[in-house]
């Protein structure tokens, strides 16, 4: 989930708010007027109840001069209190926002810089709100790119939209042994007892056939189909929408023993996002990868020859009937365990 957006706010913020009344109440000067209304109010109170005479004139007088000075001294701290306000402490307390601002805003910018906006964790089902994110972000997406191991859920999210876009695939080599080698240890790890490795090197080369057909029959949702297969693919699974980049940690050894690893999401614009969208175009775009191309204007011939190219081994008619009653499984199988509208 994202990291929440702290506010720092200084111990001293209250007390620097105070009106200059509060100033005037709660400092020393507060006393020396409290001692002053005292002696008058006293001086007064005692001349009142005395006889006419020099000592009730002098009390009088001390009290009135008394009540006077306190009054002018209430005054002069007000005044003094609204400007030492203005030109000490209402300074202070703008400097003190505009910095909390400033580094508020800076915290903001580390949080979308290097932090996930979502994180999924592990699990041994489909995710129903990983599946609903990642399907608002491909159906404002222009452009996706997929790197992973066969394509077949790239192509099944594919079916199920209406908008035309142009797909980037970056997929294992099926010539190359080595290929699926990573996938295959993950499988074994998250497998049960007695799952041998030729069983599960078959199941991955089946699942490259079929993510195959599936790209070509996704092709009516897309202007273009680049697919380029690689000998050492990463082990995690990438796919960039226009506003988000998702990574699939596959080498995360945390969820080693689950079907569906841990998942983050970054928001465009993020280190991430930027340098995971230059390093696939790097990808796709080598002159040392295995390039090939797919458009609305692709036949079922030219299929055949392309997948024969890609795998080096034909694909008959029968096989390819075969292999699209497969997708169609898994695609029907994979939206209905992921709560996806069809």
């Amino acid at each position: 989930m994202p990291i929440k957006e702290v506010t720092f706010v200084p111990a001293e913020a209250d007390r620097l708010r105070r009106s200059p009344l509060q100033e005037i109440f709660w400092t020393r000067t507060s006393l020396l007027l409290t001692v002053l209304v005292v002696v008058a109010g006293l001086s007064l109170w005692i001349s009142s109840m005395m006889d006419p005479g020099a000592g009730k004139t002098l009390l009088t007088s001390l009290g009135t001069g008394t009540l006077i000075s306190a009054v002018v001294g209430f005054g002069q701290t007000l005044i003094t209190a609204t400007a030492s306000q203005r030109a000490m402490v209402t300074p202070v307390i703008e400097e003190s926002r505009r910095a909390l601002e400033a580094l508020s805003a800076e915290y903001r910018s580390l949080n979308k810089e290097f932090f996930p906006t979502h994180v999924f964790e592990a699990t041994t089902d489909p995710d129903p709100l990983f599946n609903r994110v990642m399907t608002e972000d491909l159906d404002v997406t222009r452009h996706y790119f997929f790197r992973g191991f066969s394509g077949r859920h790239a192509a099944a999210r594919l079916l199920l939209s209406r908008t035309e876009r142009e797909l980037r695939v970056v997929i294992a080599d099926p010539r190359e042994e080595g290929a699926i080698a990573g996938r295959a240890r993950y499988l074994l790890r998250s497998e049960e007892a007695g799952m041998d490795y030729e069983t599960i090197q078959k199941r991955l080369n089946d699942e490259i056939s079929i993510g195959l057909v599936g790209l070509f029959l996704a092709r009516s949702r897309c202007s273009l189909v680049d697919i380029t297969v690689v000998a050492d693919p990463p082990l995690d699974r990438l796919e960039v929408f226009d506003e988000s980049v998702w990574v699939t940690l596959y080498s995360d050894i945390r969820g080693a023993t689950t079907l569906y690893p841990r998942t983050l999401r970054f928001s465009e614009g993020s280190f991430l996002y930027n340098k995971e969208r230059s390093e696939f175009l790097r990808v796709s775009q080598s002159r040392s990868g295995r390039h090939f191309h797919i458009s609305t204007t692709t036949t079922r011939t030219d299929f055949l020859a392309l997948y024969e190219k890609i795998t080096g081994c034909p694909l008959s008619e029968e096989n390819f009937l075969e292999l699209e009653g497969k997708f169609h499984t898994f695609r029907k199988e994979f939206t209905t365990l992921a709560e996806l509208k069809p």
